[in-house]
């Protein structure tokens, strides 16, 4: 399979090493082939997009990204286009949330699971560009305390929930700060269960879920505000997870940059997530 990144690239090798005076078409061969490589997947002819297990709408709908329906389902199919993957040439893979983000090989060219990209993880593994950005967000009970709350002040006293190893947890300890330690469960299924039970009156999760989860999945909730941008530099940058120092990140990136620059990107996002405008703001200050 011809790939139309590999070979906009080679091109431009091509273009660089005559603008220079080069004329070895040796040279020329081995700077193509050096460009395949870089952009060189796990199989042969074929992209592995990892994602969860299961997978959530908004970003997975239905459990099955192979559809393409759902944010992060379309995005990795936008990419695997841009990349010369298409049909039965992208491969999909499951993961928990932890596998993916653990040193070592992986078993998929990028996964994409709404991974903040934060330094802590860099250590261990790579990140594309951002494919999209979110506030954190809360989603309550109602009559729960964390109801009509303008600032993290009013949040104290609130018993949050959050999945283990996420930037929503971060959050929670480190910018909300209540005085009941936050109960953790190994995804976003078991805190919205403890949710819907009572077991704790809200949960912290990206804003596209908390809309999600108050429209779709748990009656009787609402979204009770979503916290500034800037608030703790704990915005959720989501990038695709690589292997540490795969090459291709870089082509990944292009790909992206693509997509962005035709607005395929922004249509994609306006299709699969929720406007926020009506969302209330609470304060940090």
């Amino acid at each position: 399979m011809i790939r139309r990144l590999s070979m906009a690239l080679a091109a431009t090798s091509l273009i660089a090493l005559t603008a220079c005076g080069g004329d070895d078409s040796s040279s020329s061969s081995a700077e193509g082939a050096a460009t395949e490589s870089d952009c060189s997947t796990i199989a042969e002819g074929k992209l592995t997009i990892g994602t969860g297990s299961p997978a959530f709408s908004p970003w997975v709908e239905n459990d099955a990204p192979e559809s393409g329906e759902g944010f992060e389902a379309a995005v990795g199919m936008a990419i695997a286009a841009e990349l010369g993957y298409e049909g039965e040439n992208v491969v999909w893979v499951r993961t928990t949330f932890d596998e993916a983000i653990a040193p070592g090989e992986k078993n998929f060219d990028f996964n994409m699971q709404q991974y903040s990209i934060t330094p802590e993880r860099e250590e261990t593994i790579s990140f594309s560009d951002p494919y999209y950005s979110s506030n954190q967000a809360i989603v309550a009970l109602a009559d729960s305390p964390a109801e009509g709350a303008t600032t993290v002040a009013d949040l104290v006293d609130v018993k949050f929930g959050a999945q283990a190893g996420t930037t929503s947890l971060t959050f929670i300890n480190e910018i909300i700060k209540p005085t009941n330690e936050p109960f953790v469960y190994d995804d976003n299924a078991g805190a919205k269960a403890a949710l819907e039970a009572g077991q704790i009156d809200a949960i912290v999760v990206d804003l596209p879920t908390a809309l999600y989860i108050s429209a779709v999945e748990i009656e009787g909730t609402s979204v009770v505000g979503q916290f500034p941008g800037s608030a703790g530099g704990l915005t959720d940058d989501f990038g695709a997870v690589f292997t540490k120092d795969s090459p291709l990140v870089a082509c990944v990136n292009t790909a992206l940059a693509a997509l962005k620059e035709s607005g395929e990107l922004a249509k994609i996002e306006q299709t699969w997530l929720s406007d926020n405008a009506g969302v209330p703001v609470i304060s940090v200050d």
